[in-house]
């Protein structure tokens, strides 16, 4: 990982992307199969959600369970890191509860590119 030189851009590092917070939204809710993440990210390729578990292992936020059998069984967890995570998405969550309605469009939004 970069050298950061504030906290906040290590934070936002660790969980940057598009899916990112998204995987660790339904790992909160418990452990998953690929296959189930797959359904609850609903447009994630495979590709792309193997990319980001790869990651997050790596990061030390995942734990992969392979259990070797056919067919192939592999379930994730948040590992207790993952998991001091959820206070972060919680207040992420309440600043767009209160605060979405002023963000008026996203760069690269549909409403954004409706609005040109």
């Amino acid at each position: 990982m970069k050298q950061v030189s504030c906290p906040t851009e290590l934070t936002l590092a660790v969980i940057a992307g598009r899916w990112k917070v998204m995987v660790i939204y339904w790992l909160l809710k418990g452990e998953r199969r690929f296959n189930e993440l797959q359904r609850d990210l609903v447009t994630i390729t495979h590709r792309t959600l193997a990319k980001q578990l790869r990651e997050m292992e790596a990061s030390g936020l995942v734990e992969r369970q392979d259990y070797g059998t056919i067919p192939p069984r592999v379930d994730y967890r948040l590992t207790s890191l993952g998991r001091s995570l959820e206070p972060v998405l919680m207040a992420m969550h309440a600043w767009a509860l209160e605060h979405g309605d002023a963000v008026v469009r996203l760069p690269g939004s549909e409403e954004e590119e409706r609005g040109k």
